[in-house]
């Protein structure tokens, strides 16, 4: 085994590096969200299923601002999906909601899980003034096409 050869870069050459990795980032970076206090509606998204429930907060425009779900909190397993754990995430949610400076929200609740109602229940008794509520669960009309019958 050689010896290793550790590479030492001059000030300039950081500098150079640095100016390039920063305007990299601003070419790439996504726009960004409005101010807080400009924002004075948003749009509440639930999406609970049998494994796990999702909040996500967005503004009018279906732009996202803030998530949440029972998995990035710390709850593993089949604890996820309890209505417990989906009435902490909204707990969470309105801290940022708050935050940001938004009054009204309409929920949108998507899925068949436990933590629907919970999680809607949690919303209302933090003090916003929600618009609507809808549920926007798609539902097949005519499902999938039947397996051929069976020929023994």
């Amino acid at each position: 085994m050689g010896k290793k050869h550790v590479i030492q870069k001059t000030e300039k050459e950081l500098i150079q590096e640095n100016e390039k990795m920063e305007a990299r980032a601003q070419k790439e970076a996504p726009q960004t969200a409005p101010l807080s206090g400009q924002i004075k509606e948003g749009r509440v998204y639930i999406a609970s299923s049998y494994n796990n429930t999702v909040l996500t907060l967005t503004d009018a425009k279906g732009n996202v601002l803030a998530w949440s779900s029972a998995g990035s909190i710390g709850f593993k397993g089949t604890k996820k999906s309890t209505p417990f754990a989906a009435s902490k995430i909204a707990e969470g949610l309105t801290q940022t909601i708050k935050k940001i400076g938004i009054q009204k929200i309409s929920v949108f609740v998507k899925g068949v899980g436990s933590g629907r109602e919970s999680a809607i229940r949690s919303l209302a008794g933090r003090g916003f003034e929600i618009t609507s509520i809808a549920d926007v669960t798609p539902i097949p009309h005519n499902g999938c096409r039947p397996p051929k019958a069976r020929r023994v």
